[in-house]
C-alpha cells in the first residue's frame, strides 16, 4: 500500500514552496482579504478545474496540478484569516506566516490520517472528477455558512471544509502524480 502520509508531505511541500515564494514577492497582501474574496478564488479555481476536465480544448497552458495547489493555498489564507481575522494592511513576516501555514496543514493532515483510518483510504478509488466536485460542493455550503453569517443550526463549521477541500485537493494531486 502507498504511503499516504509521505505522498501527503511531498504535495505540501510543493504547495509550501510555492506559497513561500508568493509571500517573498507580494509579501502577506493576502491578509487584507475577507473570507468570501477567498472561498470566491478557491470556486473559480475548482470551476477552471471542472471545465478543464469536461472540455476537450483548452486555451490558457495551465492544467489542473497549478489550479489544485491554489485549491490548497488559498484554503490555508482562509484557515489563517479565520483564527487571526482580516486586517487592512500587511502585517505578517514570512516566518510568521510559514509558522501558520504549517499549524494550519498539521492539524489538517491529522484530521486526514484520522479519517483515513476510519474510511479505508476509499479516496485512492475516486476520480479526479469526483475529489473536484466534492471541493465545488464544500465550496457551496461555505458560501451558505457565509450568507448566513457563519450560523449553522447542525452543520460543521467553515473551518472543517477549508480542511476536507485542502484534503481533497492533495488526495486529486497524488492522483495526478502518479498518472506522470
Amino acid at each position: 500500500m502507498p504511503d499516504t502520509s509521505k505522498q501527503y508531505n511531498d504535495v505540501i511541500e510543493t504547495c509550501k514552496a510555492l506559497f513561500t515564494n508568493k509571500m517573498k514577492d507580494y509579501g502577506s497582501a493576502w491578509r487584507i482579504l475577507r473570507l468570501p474574496s477567498l472561498t470566491d478564488q478557491i470556486f473559480i479555481k475548482a470551476q477552471r478545474i471542472r471545465g478543464l476536465q469536461q472540455n476537450k480544448q483548452r486555451k490558457v497552458n495551465e492544467g489542473e496540478v497549478s489550479e489544485f495547489i491554489g485549491i490548497i493555498n488559498y484554503s490555508v489564507m482562509a484557515l489563517i484569516q479565520l483564527e487571526k481575522g482580516v486586517v487592512e494592511q500587511p502585517d505578517l513576516s514570512l516566518e510568521e506566516a510559514i509558522d501558520l501555514y504549517d499549524e494550519k496543514i498539521a492539524i489538517t493532515k491529522q484530521l486526514m490520517l484520522d479519517k483515513n483510518h476510519d474510511y479505508g483510504e476509499a479516496w485512492r478509488d475516486m476520480r479526479v472528477s469526483s475529489l473536484t466536485d466534492l471541493i465545488l460542493q464544500k465550496l457551496l455550503r461555505v458560501k451558505q455558512i457565509e450568507d448566513n453569517q457563519g450560523i449553522t443550526l447542525v452543520s460543521e463549521g467553515i473551518d472543517a471544509n477549508y480542511q476536507d477541500m485542502i484534503n481533497y485537493a492533495v488526495f486529486a494531486l497524488i492522483h495526478l502524480n502518479q498518472k506522470e
